[in-house]
């Protein structure tokens, strides 16, 4: 598709020139069209430089004011997750956990039952 509709954006002056050809020139209309992309795309990309930012600074005042930011990076990540997906997660999760032993029912029973063998 995207050679396809390379294909219909290009126009070249001389018809004997091919896409090998590194002298190929485009039409104006072309030129300008793909000064237009290239300059969103650019003008795009500093904005998200600026976001990131933005974040970081966020994230490390949050840390200052005592929050845990691995912890808040969690959050945000889960509420960015439906309700399914997340309960999905968490079920694996939870059943992972319990076939090592780390969830807190098999680690009470497994510390009862070595009490009870001492």
């Amino acid at each position: 598709m995207l050679r396809s509709t390379i294909g219909t954006k290009l126009a070249f002056i001389e018809s004997s020139q091919t896409l090998e050809d590194p002298n190929v020139s485009l039409q104006s209309s072309a030129k300008d069209q793909l000064r237009a992309f290239v300059s969103r795309i650019e003008r795009l990309e500093e904005e998200k430089a600026a976001l990131s930012v933005d974040l970081r600074e966020v994230y490390a005042e949050a840390k200052g004011t005592g929050f845990d930011v691995k912890a808040l990076r969690k959050v945000i990540s889960l509420r960015k997750l439906d309700e399914t997906k997340r309960r999905e997660e968490d079920a694996v999760l939870t059943t992972y956990l319990h076939a090592l032993g780390m969830d807190a029912e098999s680690a009470g029973s497994e510390g009862s039952a070595e009490s009870e063998a001492a």
